[in-house]
């Protein structure tokens, strides 16, 4: 599925990644294929994905995300790679 990461200023990543796991503001949750289409709201926090076998983490601000034929679109306020 693709991942979309964008913030006001710059477009973070795009790519092909297997699941991404976000900061919801009613909990943490992950998203895999096929998932249903879904808008939720995102609270600062982390957003991790998988591409392939490796994983990557973001610290992001508040935002938004959309899921929609296997097409994650998240927009945040921030988002600073983790260095983990």
């Amino acid at each position: 599925m693709k991942l979309e990461i964008v913030t006001p200023d710059h477009f973070i990543f795009s790519g092909e990644v297997n699941i991404v796991s976000l900061p919801g503001k009613n909990g943490s949750f992950s998203i895999k294929k096929d998932h249903a289409p879904l808008i939720a709201s995102l609270k600062a926090g982390v957003l991790s994905y998988v591409q392939e076998l490796n994983h990557y983490e973001f610290v992001t601000g508040a935002g938004v995300m959309e899921v929609k034929d296997n097409k994650i679109v998240v927009c945040v306020e921030s988002a600073v790679k983790n260095k983990h």
